[in-house]
């Protein structure tokens, strides 16, 4: 009896011996399964502080200060004032954190309307209609008008509740869809490139211009209101640097700096009291600069405006203008800023008009043969003048260029 006892447990050992590895490997993966959730909530407090941290901050330094009637609305990383008359915030102030460089979250698309706002704000039925059809898709009746941010959701990719919050109607405005998907949107990467680039915060106010007189969304629930011009300002307080925008509600015809303005032209447009908290001297500073090669790459590389077309002799076209008449076979003017002179590979000489490569929006082309006919060099002769070039306009890849022949084409503007 003994014999086989000893047998049945030696067999029963190794059953256990040969069960203890897979036990261990599932203690093991159950052990990170719990680290995990416990590092995704670690995580999520991180965030919760870091929220709490820069919408204290924003509410030292980068709020307008408000009149008796208004009440400001907080939520995690934005702060906003609502004009109940307008359907859509006076202004929203939010902070851009470098925390952006690392964010991934995607956009949420989450519209719905501010519980906080208790009056109650737009509605969807304020911009389209959504119908089930027979097929139970929806079908989609819209106004004409984008559902614009003031403060845009990838400004808060790495907080999802602050990304989401950025969807309420409150942070909505009306906007020209090609104006909202183009020039607005290059404005906002702009400044998200200045967090990237310099690694600090901004702290940015936004808004549409609101009058009594605004025409509304006609077929909106709520009549809401059209802003003619949108304005956002921002401040870097470590570099002591400020600046503002003012664009029209419309396709933009000119690169993004060329609307930038100072943030006491916005003062006086809206009557509003930017970084009331700040000191006096260091608000007065920062609310009078328009440094534009401050805040763009593009700039700061040299690359200038286009130049204003109501100062051009007439039947001259600026380089934004000028674009268009690519491929008409009609002899014109083109006038902008030579930033950028070479000579090719091939011999041949090229301008870059107010942009330089890679981003160059209009170019002048000299076949080596033709250089002949130019008293100087004009590859240093032209190089950071303002010049008008007369000929056709073609395209050299994608690029509007006018080929000339001669020194005769040229006229400089400005020695």
């Amino acid at each position: 009896m003994r014999f086989y006892q000893f047998i049945l447990c030696l067999f029963l050992s190794n059953i256990l011996l040969a069960q203890a590895p897979s036990a261990e490997l599932e203690n093991l993966e159950q052990a990170l399964k719990d680290n995990q959730a416990e590092q995704k909530l670690l995580l999520k407090k991180i965030t919760k502080a870091k929220e709490k941290i820069w919408h204290n901050d924003l509410k030292t330094n980068g709020l307008p200060a408000i009149n008796e009637q208004e009440t400001i609305i907080h939520h995690s990383m934005m702060s906003l004032v609502y004009s109940e008359p307008h359907e859509q915030a006076k202004w929203v102030a939010h902070v851009i954190s470098p925390d952006i460089i690392n964010g991934t979250i995607a956009r949420s698309n989450d519209f719905r309307k501010d519980p906080k706002v208790e009056t109650g704000t737009a509605i969807e039925e304020d911009y389209f209609l959504r119908v089930i059809n027979k097929n139970g898709e929806p079908d989609y009746d819209g106004f004409g008008w984008d559902r614009g941010h003031l403060a845009p959701s990838a400004d808060f990719r790495w907080s999802a509740d602050a990304l989401s919050e950025s969807y309420f109607y409150s942070n909505m405005s009306p906007q020209v869809p090609d104006f909202n998907r183009k020039s607005w949107s290059a404005l906002e990467n702009s400044l998200r490139g200045y967090v990237y680039r310099e690694k600090v915060p901004l702290y940015v106010v936004t808004g549409g211009v609101l009058t009594d007189d605004l025409p509304v969304i006609e077929r909106s629930t709520q009549k809401v209101a059209i802003p003619q011009q949108f304005w956002k300002v921002a401040i870097d307080l470590v570099n002591k640097r400020g600046i503002a925008f003012l664009m029209p509600n419309a396709l933009a015809t000119y690169p993004t700096e060329h609307y930038a303005t100072t943030i006491d032209e916005i003062e006086k447009l809206t009557g509003i009291d930017f970084y009331a908290a700040l000191s006096d001297d260091l608000e007065e500073k920062l609310e009078s600069q328009k440094i534009t090669k401050d805040w763009f790459n593009a700039v700061a590389l040299g690359d200038v405006e286009p130049l204003a077309m109501h100062l051009l002799p007439k039947k001259h076209f600026n380089t934004i203008i000028g674009q268009r008449q690519a491929g008409n076979n009609k002899e014109v003017h083109i006038c902008g800023t030579v930033v950028r002179s070479r000579t090719t590979r091939k011999g041949n000489v090229m301008f870059n008009l107010d942009k330089a490569y890679p981003n160059e929006i209009f170019n002048v082309f000299i076949n080596k043969d033709n250089l002949i006919n130019f008293p100087n060099n004009p590859v240093t002769d032209y190089l950071d003048q303002q010049i008008c070039v007369y000929g056709t306009v073609g395209k050299i890849g994608n690029v509007p260029t006018v080929y000339i022949d001669g020194g005769k084409q040229i006229n400089t503007l400005r020695p």
